[in-house]
């Protein structure tokens, strides 16, 4: 199967240190000015966290989106998360400051594909990660993220019964991650986010020799996560020693860590920034520097200002799809 890839387009320049200071006090104001929460995802830059109300993870930024009293989101992230703040907020204005700003895993199932595979299973629960299009979500029966997949399919198969069919989508490294967390064989698409299926098995050899004995942080996205098992399994790396984590589990790790720990990060190294803030005493080292979302460093702060300046690039659901996408991210938000 034939996955988009992230635009090759160079990042954008750098900005200066001086203009950072003065453009994060004039987003604030205009978030104020415009009753505007600003979101962010952990994979952004660090100049757009630090001006956030809130950061976190996919499953966290729904929850925040759900309860946000300002009339407007600005949402830095990718365009299915601001999708899912508008299903969650239809009274909301919800902007990103860059439409363009995709994600490879949310492209790489259609709704046309997925109609198919649940015609091929007839009777069987639709699981689709939280990665993917407001139009997938509205044939789906349960959304998940990667912090409560494994919670979500163990309820799914106490409500349903421990033989229930279920089609999981779109990413085939969580749904492996799940299989073997709940002992169950699921339909797993094959599907994946470019940046963590390319941190690979061989990263790993490379980061544990030059850092032995510190923590593995793997998100389960990753197409190194399987060989860490592996790994852990044959003694080679000890157990405890390894946290499969979404990027909430890694900031929950992180206000536990020893200080003068080293723990090895693969994920998206935007993850860097906030695990370093929250433990400036552990060294967080990035099991593939290379592991950078094009998308996610698409939104930077004269495009976040602009959006907020000219109330531009609005996300808005159609209503007939968000009332259909509504129940399965609702049911995840409830289960977690």
């Amino acid at each position: 199967m034939k996955l988009p890839m992230a635009p090759s387009a160079p990042p954008p320049a750098p900005l200066e240190l001086y203009d950072v200071p003065a453009l994060q006090a004039e987003v604030r104001e205009l978030a104020r000015e415009r009753d505007a929460v600003i979101l962010a995802h952990n994979y952004q830059l660090p100049e757009i966290q630090d001006v956030a109300d809130y950061v976190g993870d996919s499953l966290g930024l729904s929850q925040q989106a759900a309860r946000a009293r300002a009339s407007t989101i600005a949402f830095c992230g990718v365009h299915f998360m601001a999708e899912t703040a508008s299903i969650l907020c239809p009274d909301k204005t919800v902007l990103i400051a860059d439409l363009d700003a995709g994600c490879s895993l949310a492209d790489a199932i259609t709704p046309e594909q997925l109609r198919a595979w649940q015609a091929e299973h007839p009777g069987a629960i639709t699981v689709m990660y939280v990665n993917t299009t407001a139009a997938v979500k509205a044939l789906t029966d349960y959304c998940v993220t990667s912090s409560n997949a494994v919670s979500v399919v163990e309820h799914i198969l106490r409500e349903h019964g421990p033989k229930t069919e279920i089609l999981f989508g779109p990413d085939m490294f969580l749904g492996a991650y799940v299989e073997r967390r709940t002992g169950r064989s699921l339909h797993v698409w094959d599907g994946e986010c470019h940046v963590h299926a390319g941190i690979r098995p061989r990263d790993i050899e490379q980061v544990r020799a030059a850092h032995p004995g510190a923590d593995f942080l793997i998100h389960p996205e990753c197409g190194c996560s399987t060989s860490v098992m592996e790994y852990a399994a044959s003694g080679d790396i000890a157990g405890d020693d390894v946290h499969m984590l979404s990027t909430g589990g890694m900031l929950k790790y992180a206000g536990q860590a020893k200080p003068g720990a080293t723990a090895i990060v693969a994920t998206e190294v935007g993850m860097l920034h906030p695990l370093r803030e929250a433990a400036p005493d552990t060294r967080f080292v990035a099991a593939n520097e290379r592991a950078a979302c094009t998308y996610m460093k698409m939104i930077t702060l004269p495009k976040l200002r602009d959006s907020l300046r000219d109330a531009t690039y609005e996300v808005k659901v159609p209503a007939d799809v968000a009332e259909r996408a509504r129940v399965p991210i609702e049911r995840m938000v409830a289960i977690s």
